[in-house]
C-alpha cells in the first residue's frame, strides 16, 4: 500500500498517575516468590520494564481514549465538526455493545456526521485504524480522522496477581504463561489524520507499508474473562520466535514496497513488548539499534498504545528532524504484522 496525500496533524498522549515499578509488583507477589523460591529483580532483568503505569479505579477505556483525543484536536486546533471518522481501536473496550467509539463520540462531542466505528487487532489496532482512515482520506470519502486508544491492564494484572498467589498448585514451570501479563500497562494515545492541503505545512507524510500475517500462531497469546475478570496466557518463547519470523518476511515485503533499506529510517519504532523482543528483531532484520526509540522500560506494554505513544512521545522531545524518516514496526497476538513509513 502507498498514499500519497496523508499527514499525521498531531498526536497526543495521555498518561496514568498511578506507578507501579516492578519491584513493587514484586512485593505484591511475595506469597508465590516465597513458596516457589523466585529471585527478586527477575520481571525487571528479564523484560528491561523498570515501572508501568495504571488508571485509577474506575476509568474506562472510553475515557482514556478521548482524554488524549481532545489533546489531540486540541493540538491540531480541529473542532469537533472538522471530524469525519473516529475510530477506537484498543483492546480494551467499554463493552460488548455498543462500539466504545460511540462513548468517546460524546465525551468529545462530535457532530452527527461523524462516522463511527471500533477496530481491534489486540497491539496491532491503532496502526490498522490508521491505514483505515488514510484509505479513506486518499479515495476522498473524509477529509479528517481521530484515531483513539485507551487502554487498562490494571484488571488484567491484578486478577493474575490473585490467582498466582492463592493458587498452590502452580509449579515453576506452569506459573511461566503468567509472567507476560506482568508487563501490561495503562495509558491512551491519539491522532489527527488529514488530507495534506488541510494541515500545516511540514506535517508528517504517511508513506506507504504493508501486510503480513501468520495464524498459525493464532493460540500463543490468548486473553479473554474469567468471570468478572480478565485473564490472558502468553508462551512468551514460541511467540518470541513466531513474531520474529514474521516481522522478518514483512521487512523484505516492506523494503520492496517502499524502496527503503536498512540505512533508510533514522528512526525505528516497534511494539514495546521488552528488551529481548526488541533486541532480538533489531538483530534478525540488521537495523542499527541505535535508531531504537524505546518507552517500554517507564510504561511496559500497552497493548495497542504502545507504539504510537512512543512516537507521540519522541515527537514532543524534539527528536524528528524535517526530512528523516521513521519505521514503524507493528505486531499484534493472532500473529499479525503491520508496517508503516513516515516522512518528517
Amino acid at each position: 500500500m502507498k498514499f500519497s496525500r496523508t499527514v499525521i496533524e498531531s498526536m497526543a498522549v495521555e498518561l496514568p498517575d498511578e506507578i507501579w515499578s516492578s519491584e513493587l509488583l514484586e512485593e505484591k507477589l511475595a506469597p508465590v516468590y516465597s513458596r516457589l523460591k523466585l529471585p527478586q529483580g527477575r520481571l525487571e532483568l528479564m523484560t528491561g520494564i523498570r515501572e508501568r503505569r495504571f488508571w485509577s479505579r474506575p476509568t474506562l477505556p472510553s475515557a482514556a481514549s478521548a482524554m488524549a483525543g481532545k489533546k489531540a484536536m486540541e493540538k491540531a486546533g480541529t473542532r469537533p465538526e472538522d471530524i469525519d471518522l473516529l475510530i477506537h481501536s484498543a483492546v480494551c473496550r467499554d463493552r460488548l455493545e455498543p462500539s466504545t467509539a460511540a462513548y468517546v463520540h460524546g465525551l468529545l462531542g462530535l457532530t452527527q456526521r461523524t462516522m463511527i466505528f471500533d477496530v481491534s487487532n489486540a497491539c496491532l489496532g491503532f496502526l490498522n485504524a490508521m491505514v483505515v482512515a488514510a484509505n479513506m482520506i486518499e479515495s476522498g470519502q473524509i477529509r479528517r480522522a481521530l484515531i483513539c486508544s485507551g487502554e487498562n491492564g490494571r484488571p488484567l494484572v491484578e486478577n493474575t496477581i490473585a490467582k498466582l498467589n492463592s493458587d498452590g498448585t502452580l509449579t515453576r514451570n506452569s506459573i511461566k504463561p503468567y509472567f507476560a501479563n506482568f508487563t501490561i500497562g495503562a495509558g491512551a494515545v491519539a491522532a489527527v489524520l488529514s488530507r495534506e492541503d488541510l494541515a500545516p505545512a511540514g506535517s508528517p507524510k504517511l508513506v506507504g507499508g504493508i501486510v503480513a500475517t501468520d495464524s498459525a500462531a493464532n493460540r500463543l497469546c490468548e486473553g479473554d474473562t474469567s468471570g468478572n475478570a480478565l485473564a490472558m496466557q502468553t508462551d512468551s518463547e514460541k511467540l518470541l520466535e513466531a513474531g520474529i519470523d514474521l516481522a522478518a518476511r514483512a521487512w523484505a515485503d516492506f523494503k520492496a514496497e517502499t524502496g527503503w533499506d536498512e540505512s533508510v529510517p533514522a528512526h525505528v519504532i516497534t511494539h514495546q513488548v521488552g528488551v529481548r523482543h526488541s533486541s532480538a528483531l533489531f538483530a534478525k532484520l540488521g537495523l542499527d539499534p541505535k535508531k531504537d526509540r524505546r518507552s517500554f522500560d517507564r510504561l511496559g506494554n500497552v497493548g495497542s498504545v504502545s507504539l504510537p505513544a512512543t512516537l507521540a512521545l519522541y515527537a514532543e522531545a524534539g527528536t524528528f528532524k524535517h526530512g528523516e524518516k521513521a519505521a514503524l514496526l507493528g505486531i499484534g497476538s493472532g500473529l499479525s504484522s503491520l508496517m508503516l513509513g513516515v516522512e518528517f
